[in-house]
Formats: C-alpha cells, structure tokens, sequence
C-alpha cells in the first residue's frame, strides 16, 4: 500500500516538476523514456526516433532521452505519459496489463511467429493491435504508437531445463505480470516476480534459481556471470510498445507535427528490426568470449512441444482474466499470425 502511495505521490510531483521545466516550449521538446539503460535496444530505438526527429524538424524540435532509473520504474513512466508530463515512453505489455489486461497476449507463450518477417508485419500493421487494442489505450490517455520486438527471450538457469518436470520448485524470475506468472506456473516453475535491476543480486545470492531476457539484455546486465545455463525454448518474443499520451497526439500537436511524428515512426519499423538481430547476435559473440564454460542449449522441437502443450493452461489463464474480449483478440491475432507466416514464406 505504502509502495502504490509513494509510487503516486512520485509520479505526481515529478509530472509538475517536468511540466514547470518544459513551460511554454513543451511543443519544442519531446521528453522520450525507455525502460532500459543507455546502449540497449530501446536506447537505439529512442536515439534514432531522437536524430529524425530533430532532422525533419529542421531543429524545431528536440528530443530528450531518459535511460532506465532516470524517471522512476516503468509504471511511473506509464503514469507520466498520462498525465502529459513526458511525451513519450517504452511499455513493456508486461507492466501495460495492470492498465490495458488485453495487451498481455504478448506474454502468451509460443504465440508469436519464429519468422521475424512475420511478426514484423503484425507488430506493425495489425489491425487487433492498433484499431481494437488501440481503443483500450486511448480509454487510459494512451496512444500505440508502435511495436517491436527486442529479440528471443532465453532462460539464464543454475540447472540444466529439458522439460517441464524440471522446472519443479526452480525459482523463475518474471516480471511482476499476472499473465508472466501464468505462464510459468504453466511450466512447472514458481514465478517470483523481482524488479529489474534487482536480478543479478537474486541470481548471485540464490534468491532466484534463473530469469529470462533477450540476449542483449542478458549480456548488458550481466546476468550471464551468475548463471551456468543458458536455454534457447522458442517459447516468446520480447516486445515493447511505444506510447504517447492520446490528447497530446490529437489536440496538442499540429497537423505538420503529427505528421512527421507519424513518418518517423514508420520509418524506424525497418530500422530496428534489423537493430535487434544485429544487437542480439553480438551480444551472443561477447557473451561467448566473456564466458566460454557457460553451457548453450537449444531445446529440439520435441522438447519445445511438450512446453508448448503445458502452455496451453497459461492460455486458459489468461481468457479468464480478459473474457470475451481476450479469446477474441487472441484468435484474431493467431489468424494474424498465420497469414503473415505465409506471406513471409512466399
């Protein structure tokens, strides 16, 4: 209770703070804040968004990125947004589902395509995510802008992980998402959600047996130093929204800049697709050199399907939370899914 008042009371004082700072200039600087440190995904996202920004206005307009911590933890971030005191944010659908509870389909397991052809084009063109999940943003002072993935999700483990038996009393670290925890009680493990920047210490002191993350975000924190394992099980897709707050989109801007707001996102849907695969994969080579006792492993498509099968209780779990409206966008997102599959096939 303490924590959801200070958490408030932060948000709160930091939006008039902000808002006092931007004064009469505020349509000249977009304060735009990520929920990772400088150098990660998002951070190249953000520094692009930030250069074409600035570029297309022909200085008109500046743009201010602030690193993970900078502002306070991601629901914060979230909260400044709707009260207009930044522009700009990264919400992860894992934080997003206290706010919209549909958006943690993307914490569904084996939803998303193992084509990054495929996924790109429903990140980026959906008509469930932007048109029916859009409505549910805009009801909160939200506007998606956009989505993009930040890379495969691999487990960083203690113990060697086949099969869901082998998960049985193994401490998990997720986020703190109801639909996160479904999903690996789905497994077998025992979630135990932890903040971000607290999980290399769960790791080292065996608070946690294991966590899961891109491999960007495995090497940049470090978490590989405090594990023996790391596991490739196929099993999600790291995605983020971009968010804005919706009157600021609507009314605030003028017709010029909310063109060039949308021409730069839609630019940069390219540009960090590829961002992410180049970023993982040295990532990996670093990782790699740092540590070559680490042990490897990618699950065969046997095991990966007696994952997927348990993760079918973590799907029921998360119609029960969302109703009607949830069973629908997942099997619209499914049809999605399986249609940009095959156009990315041709």
């Amino acid at each position: 209770m303490m924590t959801t008042i200070f958490r408030t009371w932060f948000a709160a004082a930091l939006a008039v703070s902000l808002a006092a700072a931007a004064g009469a200039a505020k349509a000249d600087e977009w304060k735009f804040a990520i929920e990772e440190i400088s150098g990660s995904v998002q951070d190249a996202y953000a520094q692009e968004f930030k250069r074409l920004v600035e570029e297309k206005s022909g200085g008109d307009i500046t743009v201010t990125v602030y690193p993970y911590g900078t502002l306070g933890t991601s629901a914060d971030l979230t909260e400044l947004v709707t009260q207009g005191a930044i522009q700009f944010a990264n919400a992860s659908p894992g934080h997003l589902g206290t706010l919209v509870q549909e958006i943690q389909v993307f914490s569904v397991p084996y939803l998303l395509s193992q084509s990054n052809e495929a996924n790109k084009a429903v990140l980026t063109e959906s008509a469930t995510i932007y048109e029916q999940l859009g409505k549910d943003f805009e009801e909160k002072d939200l506007k998606l802008l956009t989505m993009y993935p930040e890379g495969e999700m691999v487990w960083t483990t203690n113990k060697e992980i086949r099969s869901p038996a082998d998960f049985d009393g193994f401490k998990m670290r997720t986020m703190v998402s109801p639909m996160l925890v479904a999903a690996y009680e789905s497994f077998g493990a025992s979630p135990t959600p932890m903040p971000y920047g607290e999980v290399y210490g769960g790791l080292q002191l065996k608070a946690i047996d294991g966590q899961v993350n891109p491999i960007f975000a495995i090497e940049e924190m470090k978490f590989y130093e405090v594990s023996d394992y790391m596991i490739w099980a196929g099993q999600q897709q790291f995605t983020t929204t971009v968010v804005t707050n919706a009157d600021w989109y609507a009314a605030d801007l003028s017709d010029e800049q909310r063109t060039l707001l949308d021409s730069v996102i839609a630019e940069l849907n390219d540009y960090i697709f590829k961002v992410q695969q180049q970023y993982n994969e040295e990532r990996l080579e670093k990782i790699k050199k740092a540590k070559p006792e680490l042990k490897m492993i990618r699950l065969s498509e046997e095991e990966r399907a007696a994952f997927k099968e348990a993760s079918m209780e973590a799907r029921k779990k998360f119609v029960e939370m969302t109703g009607e409206s949830g069973q629908k966008i997942l099997d619209q997102l499914e049809s999605e899914i399986q249609a940009a599959e095959k156009n990315a096939s041709k």
